[in-house]
């Protein structure tokens, strides 16, 4: 535009024979050059300073051209824009007013008269610079702020991924660590258990210590098949050929007949099929919790009781132990020697994660009651083929004693002192 309008100038100045029609070519050639070496200054665009200076320079150039020929007028709105972009805008209002009385001055000065139209046109040209300045500086804003709220939004789609990746990693490695303490690490504390009376007894009993070496050759074989289809992620092998209170029943019998202690198991209210992963829970938790009365609590009897309700079903294992102050627990590996500590934490994880509590009530000298709650959805529906959704569903007949019945070489006395 600039170009264009000091050609157009320049051109009328020579068409028109005017006198100072080689000056108004210099002036037009000067202006013109200065203006071209604004765009290759770096420094204008970065230093208020330097932009008012090139700006000063420009315009008493103009003004120059102005003064030799009233053509300069137009010159006024390109110029507009020019101080509108490169200075801030409480220097750029005075600047463009300044431009625009200039402007009017000089035309009123050529034509020897000042109408209304001499002033309005220059005015009517600023401000529509400064309308379409500010607002594309308020697009321009807008945009910005956009782009930046984007690029928070993938940053916090990326942490978020992250985290949820991170979770992820975090809740199934706590889910590994549980079942492998329910599960193999359970197993190999019993065979240890079984092989140290083995040992004991082959001096003098070698038929007792070969009693306890197929005992422990037949945990051997369970915590191989529990392997085995904890890397399958299949359910526990007693669900998978019966019912809960049927697995219940038989952990009772292996537990009294490997620890020699008086299991007793009974089943209160109507049983009713529960989802799968809560039979699994309830079952780890019986391991668990058995088996730290087997390795700590040096007790008699122990009583185990499942118990039907209309909304929960309940698991309470009491044991008349030597007990110990729940609060004084170590935090799960903490025990770093023994490598302990895991079992109550593992059982409140099992609990919390299928929305139930977990309660531990101990003493020293009176035993231990643990007593797990979960909520107990209704029964799945069986699908078109009329196969059941739960393991114990799948149970066409319980394997073992009926619920209720005393496990074989189980005391059926209750543990005195225990809590239903």
């Amino acid at each position: 535009m600039v170009a264009a309008l000091l050609a157009l100038a320049s051109v009328r100045a020579v068409a028109g024979d005017a006198p100072y029609a080689p000056g108004v070519i210099a002036a037009a050639v000067l202006l013109f050059a200065v203006y071209v070496t604004g765009p290759a200054l770096p420094r204008l665009r970065t230093s208020t300073p330097a932009a008012a200076l090139w700006l000063s320079v420009v315009a008493l150039l103009w003004m120059v051209l102005l003064a030799l020929t009233q053509d300069g007028v137009w010159l006024a709105f390109p110029l507009f824009f020019v101080q509108l972009h490169l200075l801030p805008l409480r220097w750029a209002l005075p600047a463009v007013a300044a431009t625009t009385a200039t402007a009017v001055a000089g035309f009123g000065w050529h034509t020897h008269t000042l109408s209304i139209g001499t002033v309005i046109g220059p005015g009517l040209g600023a401000a529509v610079a400064v309308a379409v300045v500010l607002g594309y500086q308020a697009l321009y804003r807008e945009s910005e702020q956009r782009r930046r709220l984007i690029e928070e939004l993938t940053a916090a789609r990326s942490e978020l991924a992250a985290a949820e990746h991170a979770a992820g990693v975090l809740a199934e490695r706590e889910r590994l660590a549980r079942e492998i303490h329910d599960t193999l690490a359970q197993g190999l504390s019993s065979i240890q258990l079984l092989l140290r009376a083995a040992e004991r007894a082959i001096p003098q009993r070698p038929e007792s210590a070969l009693g306890h070496v197929r005992q422990a050759r037949r945990a051997a074989v369970d915590n191989l098949a529990e392997a085995r289809r904890f890397v399958r992620a299949l359910s526990p092998p007693d669900l998978e050929t019966g019912s809960l209170p049927a697995a219940l029943e038989r952990l009772c019998t292996t537990t009294a007949r490997t620890a020699g202690l008086a299991v007793h198991c009974q089943v209160s209210g109507v049983p009713t099929a529960l989802p799968t992963p809560q039979e699994v829970a309830l079952l780890r938790i019986a391991q668990s919790a058995l088996a730290n009365t087997v390795q700590h609590a040096a007790a008699d009897r122990v009583e185990l009781t499942l118990s039907y309700m209309d909304t929960e079903v309940a698991l309470d294992i009491v044991d008349d132990g030597a007990g110990f102050v729940p609060a004084h627990v170590p935090a799960p590996g903490s025990a770093a020697v023994t490598g302990t500590g895991f079992g109550l934490a593992a059982m409140r994880a099992r609990a919390r994660a299928l929305h139930g509590t977990l309660v531990v009530e101990s003493a020293p000298g009176e035993g231990t009651a643990v007593a797990v709650t979960l909520p107990c959805p209704a029964a799945p529906a069986p699908d078109a083929a009329g196969t059941p959704d739960t393991a114990a569903d799948r149970a066409a007949a319980p394997a073992g004693p009926p619920p209720g019945t005393p496990a074989p070489g189980t005391r059926t006395d209750t543990a005195k002192g225990s809590a239903t």
